[in-house]
């Protein structure tokens, strides 16, 4: 068997895909775990995606705690006995894989963006060194636990025919020796880009933050609107707000469509738009390190190149 876990319902789905996956080469099943209140559909959306099986717990959980979350998963390791459990790569499940690998006693891999079985061995790859090297990891005891980021895998096609079980699951909690005593959203601007599908980036290669109007107005004619940045305009200039960040420390998108201008291609941006469908570059510098990842790479100074390039947007679209 196969488990899964998942404290945002997208990422679940993708997770359930791969664990269809590996679960069918192994003649075994899928097993999603539900935790918490308001979870709604939930259960029934898995069972559609993929999933044979369902455990909803939790319901008197009112906010997501590793400590008791990795209770309730350890529990439920135990009784289902699985081969690999996958848990999304978020902030929360970061925290919550390396408490339930110590209580299992078992092997942990972070980020992986690829499994599978070679012969009675399931392995693991992850981008290592900030993109310069991929590590091969195999677990030597069963069950493995191992961390998925968003975007690493494409979701079944929901089928609403599909049929599975659904179990409603009541899970004693302990007290424990942490509370949570307040929650507060982070102030956002309300970017999303993780769900972008063309995203148009800027870096140090802009001379203002008043410049910026030239990408937003090419993400406008390529109908796309979301921005992006290199870390120093985040983190260092604070042009724009961390939301924005694309890298190895910022966020990590797989749009369409990924146009990068004036930014020189530092592996720390690089690791976190490597996956992009199609990469466009901008940059005066022949030698930048962005063209080695680009499809499509432009030289030339961006303050004349963008305008020209807008224009003939408009005139194509």
């Amino acid at each position: 068997m196969v488990v899964i876990f998942s404290d945002i319902k997208k990422i679940g789905f993708e997770l359930i895909a791969k664990a269809r996956e590996l679960a069918d080469k192994r003649g075994k099943k899928v097993c999603a775990v539900v935790i918490g209140k308001d979870t709604g559909t939930m259960a029934q959306e898995y069972i559609q995606r993929g999933a044979d099986k369902v455990i909803v717990t939790g319901s008197s959980m009112e906010h997501f705690n590793a400590e008791d979350v990795s209770d309730i998963l350890e529990k439920v390791v135990r009784e289902e006995r699985p081969d690999v459990v996958l848990i999304a790569s978020t902030k929360d499940g970061k925290e919550l894989a390396p408490r339930l690998a110590s209580k299992l006693d078992a092997g942990c891999i972070s980020d992986a963006n690829r499994i599978y079985i070679e012969g009675d061995s399931i392995l693991a790859e992850r981008v290592v060194y900030s993109g310069n090297g991929v590590a091969v990891e195999q677990f030597s005891t069963l069950p493995g636990i191992v961390t998925v980021p968003g975007k690493a895998f494409d979701p079944l096609p929901a089928d609403p025919g599909r049929t599975g079980e659904i179990v409603n699951r009541d899970i004693e909690l302990k007290p424990q020796r942490s509370r949570i005593m307040d929650v507060q959203e982070m102030r956002s601007e309300g970017v999303n880009l993780e769900d972008a599908e063309k995203i148009v980036s800027c870096g140090r290669g802009f001379k203002s933050s008043d410049d910026i109007k030239l990408i937003k107005e090419l993400a406008q004619v390529l109908k796309g609107n979301t921005l992006g940045c290199s870390r120093p305009i985040a983190a260092d200039l604070k042009w724009l707000s961390e939301d924005h960040w694309v890298g190895l420390s910022g966020h990590k998108v797989k749009p369409k469509l990924y146009v990068a201008c004036g930014i020189s291609g530092q592996i720390q941006h690089v690791a976190g738009m490597r996956d992009s469908g199609v990469i466009v570059a901008i940059n005066k510098d022949a030698d930048a390190p962005i063209f080695n990842s680009a499809d499509y790479g432009i030289v030339g100074d961006l303050y004349q190149v963008l305008p020209k390039l807008i224009e003939a947007i408009k005139q194509k679209m």
